[in-house]
């Protein structure tokens, strides 16, 4: 079951990080922490490798091509390799020297509700400023071939809030590339491309750092490729959706669903029933 949230809102802006806190809370189960969570992000890596081969080999062709002829910066496509590795750079910092908060104090449910309604916020401006653009006639620029450095590095950057659960790396990247004027369908694809890095790392790190933890018993084991596995089936579904449906559609309805969640999550957290110690 937590494999296939994982690879439902790992994608869709709904932030996968909130629902594997709030589904097993919900149910009345432990909650699993932070390092599995990470663990089974791979799956929706392997997704993003399967939906995005061709962007991916692309960008590594173009690269190659560049460091053979010694200009590494001279092709687009080995530039845009570049600007997500410097895009990845301030969230592998981040992530490392606050993993202890990370895993801890930022998982109660009260952090998770304060940034759904934060990271909603941010995606209502984008939409609320690219509906103005289209007024005036400017639908955004198309394609990766148009995306620029700056639009790496704001990302990048972005894509540091996604460290708090309930922020989703994708909505929050997806709305800062819309902010520096890329149409939705292609800062969704940078916003995948940009999550590799990211996620690969996290998921190696924390496999090895609390492989105890995960794979502690052949019961551990089983429960973290099981759900890795559903992860990366049910994810490569879900963004090969959300590409589509990015193309005519807004966030709109993301949004609206992040503000009901949260608006759950405050009346559930002031009844009393939500709050629940943060994992140790």
């Amino acid at each position: 079951m937590l494999g296939v949230v994982q690879g439902l809102t790992e994608f869709l802006p709904i932030s996968s990080t909130a629902h594997l806190r709030i589904v097993p809370a919900l149910l009345g189960w432990d909650d699993p922490g932070a390092a599995y969570s990470a663990v089974i992000q791979c799956g929706t890596l392997v997704a993003v490798c399967v939906a995005l081969r061709r962007d991916i080999g692309r960008l590594l062709a173009g690269l190659a091509a560049g460091l053979r002829s010694g200009r590494p910066l001279a092709h687009p496509d080995a530039r845009l390799a570049v600007m997500i590795a410097v895009g990845t750079v301030p969230i592998v910092v981040v992530g490392f020297a606050a993993r202890h908060l990370i895993r801890g104090e930022a998982r109660r449910l009260e952090v998770v509700t304060a940034a759904l309604l934060g990271a909603t916020a941010l995606m209502a401006l984008a939409e609320i400023v690219t509906a103005r653009r289209a007024r005036r006639g400017d639908a955004g620029r198309d394609g990766l071939e148009g995306v620029r450095f700056s639009d790496g590095v704001l990302m990048g950057l972005a894509q540091v809030l996604a460290l708090v659960p309930g922020t989703s790396r994708s909505g929050v990247t997806i709305s800062s590339g819309m902010l520096g004027g890329i149409d939705r369908r292609t800062a969704a694809r940078l916003s995948f491309l940009l999550s590799l890095p990211a996620v690969g790392a996290a998921g190696l790190l924390e496999a090895w750092q609390q492989r105890r933890e995960i794979f502690g018993s052949s019961a551990d084991t089983t429960a973290a490729v099981a759900g890795t596995l559903a992860a990366a089936v049910v994810g490569y579904v879900a963004i090969r959706w959300l590409l589509r449906v990015l193309t005519s559609r807004t966030l709109w309805p993301f949004i609206a669903y992040r503000v009901g969640l949260a608006a759950i999550l405050c009346w559930w957290l002031a009844s009393g029933a939500g709050v629940l110690p943060a994992p140790a």
